[in-house]
């Protein structure tokens, strides 16, 4: 049963409210502007165990890194796809580049599917306190996190649901470590690299702006 309330019962009962809040005795807490998004952790893509358990540092990373697998442009949007994509950069950092596990913190498959990269981050990333040191950007890895795109986008645009995927794990993640949308960068801005592609490296701009209007 609705029940109708005068205006001035109602304006007694937010100035009531006020004075509540002014005396300390209760603290509003604003709801998340940005949900979680459905990321896949590495036992869900059957991710080989890291060589040695990757360090958890006590601070916030303070920049987020955008990265470009450099592989083929696959039309396979499927999850099943996405869980081999994981594997095989798994495979590649540990036993072409020497490293203990995935060198970034989460990848996005061209069919728009978020997964945990390196072993902690997502833990890290829910408690959003600290940072989980990864391999992905030479030089910075202390203070930067990063995202590998599925394919080559020198040339290219990103697919609709990658893009898509993108924008909410970039909005989650400055939301989670208080990250500036103006710190959202290409790895070519640290090191000497063609990576993210020249198209999504101009896409950056509109990513921050999309990424601003999630975080409100």
């Amino acid at each position: 049963m609705e029940i109708e309330l005068s205006r001035r019962t109602l304006l007694r009962g937010v100035a009531g409210a006020s004075l509540a809040v002014g005396a300390g005795l209760y603290t509003a807490t604003p709801a998340l502007a940005v949900p979680a998004p459905a990321i896949t952790n590495c036992a869900g893509w059957n991710a080989r165990p890291a060589k040695s358990t990757p360090q958890l540092l006590d601070h916030k990373p303070t920049v987020l890194i955008v990265h470009q697998t450099e592989t083929p442009n696959s039309t396979d949007y499927s999850k099943a796809h996405a869980y081999s994509m994981a594997r095989s950069i798994q495979n590649h950092h540990m036993d072409s580049n020497g490293w203990i596990d995935s060198g970034q913190q989460f990848t996005i498959s061209r069919g728009g599917h978020v997964l945990e990269g390196r072993h902690r981050s997502l833990s890290a990333l829910k408690g959003g306190k600290q940072h989980v040191l990864g391999a992905h950007v030479g030089g910075h890895n202390t203070t930067h996190i990063g995202i590998e795109n599925e394919g080559t986008y020198h040339t290219v645009t990103p697919p609709d649901q990658l893009w898509a995927s993108l924008v909410t794990m970039c909005a989650y993640i400055c939301q989670q470590y208080g990250i500036k949308v103006a710190n959202i960068k290409g790895h070519r801005d640290y090191n000497a690299t063609d990576c993210p592609g020249n198209k999504l490296y101009s896409m950056l701009p509109k990513l921050r702006q999309d990424v601003s209007k999630l975080l409100g």
